[in-house]
């Protein structure tokens, strides 16, 4: 039963670091085809080691051993693992801080793509908030002021981890706002293929930082999260020079990712405040919600073309 509940974990895992990257791979495709044979296979052969083992491995290790110190560096990488009377007691300490900071980071980036961003209307309600774009600011405003207050009557790093978690969504959306707008300039620019390499991999970084977060919602075991979101950086690197207008043509994908996001975001929240998620929760979900999604897709048909 351990083993199948790791494989679900893995499994969930990719396909939520896959479905979170659908953006990231169309805007490497774009750029990509703009750049010679050679530059392309530099990017897709140690650009995919630098996804994979720099910002998808190191990235989940250091965020468990900031929020867990005295762990140490190994002990932050096989925390979990572990039959430690003194580790088991400093992750406990340390995982409500990280999973109420994960999740304010997702419940965001949920209501930012609600309220704020060019979407395809997936289900009833979607097209009303796309007209509320004021109500954003709004709502995640007071959401915050609530997290930190129940927060404050439970741990006071709690409610820290929110603001930071917060503070964290407006850096990462400010960064991906000037990539997406440097991306329409390398496409139609002059750029040389090094300095288009070099963004393209600053583009992977801000986007892999939503599957890196969401992923402790499904564990805090950084080996899993490893593997599982690298496999799903593989598969985007798949998408990316073979299949990335196929999947264009799914076009409720996004939603799927963005509800599973939200999902992820409140399981992580409830878990930070000791409400008790068994571990197959997050996978079923978002297996559940990106299935429908491509379902609704495949009834629906590719988007109509624009311009």
């Amino acid at each position: 039963m351990e083993i199948l509940s790791i494989l679900l974990t893995i499994a969930g895992l990719c396909l939520f670091e896959a479905i979170t990257s659908i953006d990231n791979a169309i805007i490497n495709a774009g750029v990509l085809s703009t750049m010679s044979q050679r530059a392309r296979r530099w990017f897709l052969v140690w650009g995919l080691l630098f996804a994979v083992f720099v910002i998808r491995g190191i990235l989940p290790w250091l965020i468990v051993w900031i929020s867990a110190p005295s762990l140490g560096p190994v002990g932050a990488l096989t925390a979990t693992f572990s039959s430690d009377p003194a580790v088991t007691a400093a992750v406990a300490q340390a995982a409500p801080v990280l999973l109420v900071g994960g999740g304010t980071f997702l419940i965001f980036l949920f209501f930012h793509w609600l309220f704020l961003e060019e979407k395809e209307f997936g289900i009833r309600g979607e097209r009303y908030f796309s007209t509320k774009g004021v109500w954003f600011f709004a709502v995640v405003s007071i959401l915050l002021a609530a997290i930190v207050w129940l927060a404050l009557g439970r741990n006071p790093l709690m409610a820290f981890g929110a603001v930071i978690g917060s503070t964290a969504f407006f850096i990462v959306h400010g960064f991906r706002q000037s990539a997406e707008e440097q991306e329409k300039k390398m496409v139609s620019g002059d750029l040389s293929d090094i300095s288009k390499v070099f963004y393209l991999e600053i583009i992977d970084a801000t986007f892999s930082i939503d599957g890196v977060t969401g992923a402790f919602a499904f564990t805090l075991a950084v080996p899993l999260i490893i593997i599982g979101n690298g496999i799903g950086a593989l598969i985007v690197r798949e998408l990316t020079i073979r299949n990335v207008d196929t999947i264009r043509n799914y076009r409720y994908l996004k939603n799927g990712a963005m509800y599973s996001i939200f999902c992820l975001g409140f399981i992580m929240i409830l878990d930070s405040f000791g409400f008790e998620i068994p571990a197959f929760v997050s996978p079923v979900i978002t297996f559940g919600i990106v299935g429908y999604f491509l379902f609704r897709s495949i009834r629906a048909g590719p988007p109509a073309e624009t311009g």
